[in-house]
């Protein structure tokens, strides 16, 4: 491991892309008004201005201290169990209450939301570090915490919901009796935008409330670009040289973090950027089989329309064990990226998932999440002997860097069913998905044929 200092501020990607990002469409209520958007100006600011670095604020840097910098390190055990022909370096961001990245843009939105005099934070959550880590930095700032987590994933892993509990918030087990937009959905529906949707409901009634995204938003991007200033600056201490960077996407997150400050770096030195590889789910295949195309946030319908590669807000997405890649779209950034060529994308099954987090746990000795697992899955692809070409399957020729975005302690059910071989692969259904995008509005603004693909 190489020794790096926190960052001092926070790097934006947004002045080094050519074209600003389409605009958000805000739709009209039944009543014929526009949905009132309860976010602090500081955030709004951070996802429109073109300016590349933000002040990291002396009570977020207080709070980071107390588990950043995490580690990076070169997986020599994980290198040798895929036959990597490459270095593979981690960076590791499971050490922390919430056992994931989440925390790091959880706090920052924490001191925004409070400082605006909001009392109580509201959100929804998949597997549920976004709300374990919510519900640590609402404790840590002095607010309620509200969380709406999707039921099966609750189901499979209840002491998620404990450690939520433990830190003062409210859980709720979506569908939950509790909103309209539940009953309206009917049924065990176990999806991450139903879980919003919920949240999203509650918190517009709820005096003193706001709702808040743990992904997608190009703030919480921001606030995740700590993970790749460090590794980049570990890596510069390791003199290690690399040429690709790979991190799993649900909405984009913990990927935008470790890659988009490389991007920042290469666009300000006017030098080509590594290749940035997100690993997505098969499930869930939005930047590898979806549509760019103007789509819904959340299940209510009343967020705003935005900008995405989408497999549709409405599409039944397949269950698994990865329930933080299951969110039907990604980050507009990070689709306007994927659009111009900018960032590639591959997807990987469950089964290939949590076989590379057991070749991980067994080189590492570190237990990754099953979404990590699909990171981690990608760059031993990068890495391994039988990557080729550059036009079908990417390689890398000098190293590849791989964010392990959480561990993977309360997946061990996961494990258990990979190791007892109960767990295969869902595949999409072709048709379903084509109904489920049918109806949207493609995204015209952007020139480009769309990302290479990485199979």
């Amino acid at each position: 491991m190489s020794p790096v200092e926190l960052p001092a501020r926070w790097r934006s990607v947004l002045p080094h892309l050519d074209e600003r990002l389409p605009a958000d469409r805000t739709p009209q209520t039944a009543g014929g008004g526009t949905v009132q958007v309860n976010l602090p100006m500081a955030l709004v600011r951070q996802s429109v201005q073109l300016k590349e670095h933000w002040e990291i604020p002396a009570e977020v840097a207080d709070a980071y201290r107390a588990f950043r910098p995490t580690p990076l390190w070169r997986a020599r055990g994980f290198e040798r169990a895929v036959g990597a022909r490459v270095p593979i370096y981690v960076k590791y961001e499971g050490g922390n209450i919430s056992g994931s990245h989440k925390l790091n843009t959880a706090l920052a939105q924490a001191y925004y939301y409070a400082r605006a005099g909001v009392r109580e934070l509201v959100s929804g959550t998949g597997a549920g570090q976004w709300g374990t880590a919510l519900a640590a930095a609402c404790a840590l700032f002095g607010m309620k915490c509200t969380v709406f987590m999707v039921g099966g994933s609750l189901r499979r892993k209840p002491y998620r919901g404990t450690l939520m509990r433990t830190l003062g918030a409210t859980v709720h087990a979506s569908p939950s009796p509790l909103t309209q937009v539940a009953r309206q959905a009917g049924g065990d529906v176990n999806s991450l935008s139903l879980a919003i949707g919920e949240a999203v409901e509650y918190a517009a009634r709820t005096e003193g409330a706001a709702f808040c995204i743990g992904s997608g938003e190009t703030y919480s991007i921001l606030h995740q670009s700590v993970i790749g200033l460090e590794a980049a600056d570990q890596l510069a201490g390791l003199d290690a040289s690399v040429d690709a960077v790979v991190g799993c996407v649900g909405a984009g997150s913990n990927f935008g973090g470790i890659a988009l400050p490389f991007f920042s770096a290469a666009a300000a030195a006017g030098e080509k950027p590594p290749l940035l590889v997100a690993a997505e789910s098969a499930t869930t295949p939005k930047l590898t089989r979806g549509t760019y195309a103007y789509d819904r946030t959340d299940a209510t319908g009343t967020g705003p329309m935005e900008a995405m590669y989408t497999i549709g807000s409405s599409y039944p997405i397949p269950d698994s064990h990865s329930a933080g890649l299951r969110f039907h779209g990604a980050a507009k950034v990070l689709s306007a990226m994927r659009h111009r060529d900018q960032i590639a994308a591959t997807a990987v099954g469950q089964v290939e998932a949590l076989d590379a987090g057991r070749r991980f746990t067994r080189g590492e000795m570190v237990l990754p999440a099953p979404e990590s697992g699909h990171a981690l899955a990608a760059a031993a692809r990068l890495a391994g002997a039988g990557a080729e070409g550059n036009n079908g399957l990417l390689r890398a020729e000098k190293g590849v860097v791989v964010c392990v975005s959480g561990h993977g302690y309360l997946d061990l059910g996961a494990y258990q069913q990979f190791l007892d071989g109960e767990l295969s692969d869902e595949a999409p259904d072709p048709q379903a998905l084509r109904r489920a995008v049918s109806a949207l509005e493609p995204v015209e603004q952007l020139a480009g044929a769309g990302a290479v693909h990485v199979r």
